[in-house]
C-alpha cells in the first residue's frame, strides 16, 4: 500500500490490527474529501489529500471512534501514526486465531420444569471444541462437542431414566454437537451467535446469547477467554418426546429446556497443564482441526 497521503496505523489497545477501520478525512469547512479503509495490517492511507488542516476520524463496528487533527504539509505526506480505538464496552476482544476449549474450566448446565413448578438442575462436564476467532469478529466460529455421558443432575436413577431410550439414548447418540457460524453484535460486549445443533440425531439451527468476560493470562504462561452463552430449546424438536400427564394441563416434565454455557478458552492448539482425557492416554487424538481449519465430522 503506497505511503503517500494522510496515514495511520489503526490497532487495537493491546495491538491488534484494525483491517475492517475506515479512515474519513474532514476539511474546516466541514466537507468529506477522503474515506477509505484499511489494509489486513491495519494500514489506512487517504491519498491525493491537499495541504491543509484537517479532521480525521476513525471508525470501526464495535468500537468507539476517534477524532485526530491533522496538518498535511506541502509534500502531501502526513501521519496520524498509531490511532487506538477501545472496544465498545471497555472490554478487548480475544486475538484473532485459535482458541481451544478448557473442559476442566467450562460446564454446560440446562433447567427444565418438573410437574409445572419447580426447576430440576443438571449439567453436563465433558466438552471438547475450539473457537476461530477472526478480523473482523462476526466471522468467528465454533465447534463444540459435549459427551452426553457426563450427565450429572445428582440423582443418579434420573440419570439413568435420562440417559435412556426415552430419551437421549447416549449408546445411539453419544455425543451432543453445536457448530457456530457467525456472531453480530447486541450491545456492549455481547453478541448472538448463529449455529447448527446436533441433539438426538436431529440438527436444528439455534441462536447462542454471548457474553464475553474478558481475557487475560494464566499460570501456565498462557492467555485465557471466558464467555458466557444461554439459549432455550425445546426438546421436541429434537425428537425426545417422552412425558407423562399428571393430571389434566400438568405434565411431569417440561418440553422447554433453557441452556446456560460457561466457557472458558486457551489461545492456541493446546492447554498447558492439562491432564490428559481417557482417550488421549489410549493413544487417541483429542478433537483438532484440519489443515483447512474444519473439525472433523
Amino acid at each position: 500500500m503506497s505511503t503517500t497521503g494522510l496515514s495511520a496505523q489503526v490497532r487495537t489497545n493491546d495491538g491488534w490490527a484494525v483491517p475492517h477501520a475506515v479512515l474519513t478525512v474532514i476539511d474546516l469547512t466541514g466537507t468529506q474529501i477522503g474515506r477509505v479503509s484499511a489494509g489486513e495490517d491495519g494500514t489506512v492511507v487517504a491519498a491525493g489529500v491537499p495541504a491543509g488542516t484537517y479532521t480525521a476520524i476513525v471508525t470501526a463496528l464495535g468500537y468507539t471512534p476517534a477524532a485526530r487533527t491533522a496538518i498535511v504539509p506541502a509534500s502531501g505526506v502526513a501521519t496520524l501514526g498509531v490511532v487506538q480505538l477501545t472496544r465498545v464496552g471497555g472490554l478487548e476482544l480475544p486475538p484473532p486465531g485459535p482458541w481451544t476449549i478448557d473442559p476442566q474450566h467450562s460446564v454446560i448446565g440446562f433447567t427444565v420444569r418438573h410437574l409445572g413448578m419447580a426447576n430440576i438442575r443438571g449439567r453436563f462436564t465433558e466438552v471438547n471444541g475450539r473457537i476461530e476467532v477472526t478480523e473482523p469478529i462476526e466471522r468467528s466460529s465454533v465447534h463444540a462437542s459435549i459427551s452426553v455421558a457426563s450427565l450429572d443432575t445428582s440423582v443418579k436413577m434420573r440419570d439413568a431414566h435420562l440417559l435412556s431410550s426415552d430419551f437421549l439414548e447416549v449408546e445411539r447418540y453419544p455425543t451432543i454437537d453445536f457448530r457456530g457460524t457467525g456472531v453480530t453484535p447486541a450491545g456492549d460486549d455481547k453478541w448472538t451467535m448463529n449455529g447448527e445443533l446436533t441433539l438426538h440425531g436431529e440438527a436444528r439451527p439455534v441462536q447462542l446469547a454471548l457474553a464475553y468476560h474478558g481475557a487475560g493470562p494464566d499460570a501456565f504462561g498462557g492467555t485465557r477467554a471466558a464467555f458466557k452463552a444461554t439459549a432455550q430449546l425445546n426438546r421436541d424438536d429434537f425428537g425426545i418426546s417422552y412425558n407423562q400427564i399428571i393430571r389434566a394441563g400438568t405434565v411431569l416434565i417440561g418440553t422447554t429446556v433453557q441452556v446456560e454455557l460457561d466457557i472458558e478458552v486457551v489461545q492456541g492448539t493446546s492447554i498447558p497443564g492439562l491432564e490428559p482425557s481417557g482417550d488421549e492416554a489410549n493413544g487417541e487424538q483429542p478433537l483438532a482441526a484440519g489443515g483447512d481449519g474444519r473439525f472433523p465430522a
